[in-house]
């Protein structure tokens, strides 16, 4: 197992698998063109989780990819969460996984039993969120990475975009923040055994159960936190015509994460958040850790979901006797105002 570690030393660096940020993939779309075609409700125009076509009039396809370099030492580990994270684009769009395919890269050289414990970890995730496993794809490559394409189905009237958020409606939180601080701990190998514990019990957790709760709450908006961090999925969700109010005090977080961030355990994913944001969000306001905490990069992190401000409560303890029991409210909705994001 010590060529997977020695690997893995190099992905934690930052040396991998980093996301491009969604401003420029932007701009590199436009020029590509694409043929018109009133079935696809949602497509690469808009920053949303997945790709949505209707398949009749009552139903909608959801389709989405995800797949990165190992952000753990155990292949198994590495496998469920890569599997969860690939998964959680269907949930945050309201919809259920049907079918999953696996996306594989992996070194030529390197034990492939490691790349067997990668794949059951997968198989795992996929089976628990009632998915099959159809098959894959796979290529030699320099560095492992592993991720899943998976469709979905939803009721095309019950769709949830990730930017539609209604004024007054509350922010619901349905995993702590963290997990990118807590890595970055584990790559200078000062990650104490709950924080770490915690972390990787976060990322394994399917958003099923939370996306379940849902069922029968008025819900303006969803999207699910990633490597964007917080504050970037915040931007995201205001849309052209919402602004955003976040309660810093009422944040979720993973134990250890905090003193991480004063003990400038950073990442370089969470410094482009960073660098990103402040163009749109004040946060010089804020203590140095909770701006970590907003710009943090997560893996497999939880959904943000704007509520009825009359269920928001009730909806966030449903979630949270669902299993995700740090399931919070951490802001609410506000008409358009000059600034996108502010903090209460």
């Amino acid at each position: 197992m010590k060529e997977l570690q020695n690997l893995l030393a190099h992905c934690l660096s930052g040396g991998c698998g980093a996301k491009i940020e969604s401003d420029g993939l932007a701009n590199l779309l436009a020029g590509l063109g694409s043929r018109k075609d009133e079935r696809l409700l949602v497509g690469y125009d808009a920053a949303d989780d997945a790709a949505v076509w209707r398949l009749d009039p009552e139903h909608s396809l959801i389709f989405t990819v995800d797949f990165f370099p190992p952000m753990v030492t155990d292949p198994k580990t590495f496998g469920r969460i890569a599997g969860a994270n690939a998964l959680s684009d269907v949930w945050a769009m309201g919809g259920r996984p049907l079918l999953a395919l696996n996306l594989v890269c992996f070194p030529e050289a390197m034990d492939k039993q490691i790349l067997a414990d990668i794949l059951a970890g997968g198989a795992e995730k996929i089976a628990e969120a009632g998915a099959v496993l159809g098959g894959g794809h796979s290529i030699y490559d320099k560095e492992p990475k592993y991720g899943l394409a998976v469709a979905g189905i939803a009721e095309t009237a019950k769709v949830i975009r990730n930017n539609t958020p209604a004024p007054g409606h509350k922010l619901i939180l349905t995993k702590p923040l963290g997990v990118g601080l807590i890595m970055a701990a584990l790559r200078a190998d000062l990650a104490e055994a709950e924080a770490l514990r915690r972390a990787v019990a976060s990322m394994e957790r399917l958003n099923r159960y939370a996306c379940e709760s849902m069922a029968g709450f008025k819900i303006s908006a969803c999207t699910d936190i990633t490597g964007f961090g917080l504050l970037i999925h915040a931007l995201e969700m205001a849309g052209p015509s919402a602004s955003l109010v976040l309660y810093p005090e009422a944040l979720p977080v993973l134990p250890g994460a905090v003193e991480y961030a004063k003990e400038y355990l950073l990442t370089a994913a969470g410094q482009r958040n960073r660098n990103r944001a402040e163009r749109s969000v004040d946060v010089r306001g804020l203590p140095f850790a909770v701006q970590e905490l907003l710009f943090d990069p997560q893996t497999s992190g939880g959904l943000l979901i704007a509520a009825h401000p009359d269920e928001a409560e009730t909806l966030a303890s449903r979630i949270r006797d669902g299993g995700d029991r740090d399931a919070v409210i951490i802001g609410e909705v506000a008409p358009r105002s000059e600034k996108v994001i502010w903090f209460k």
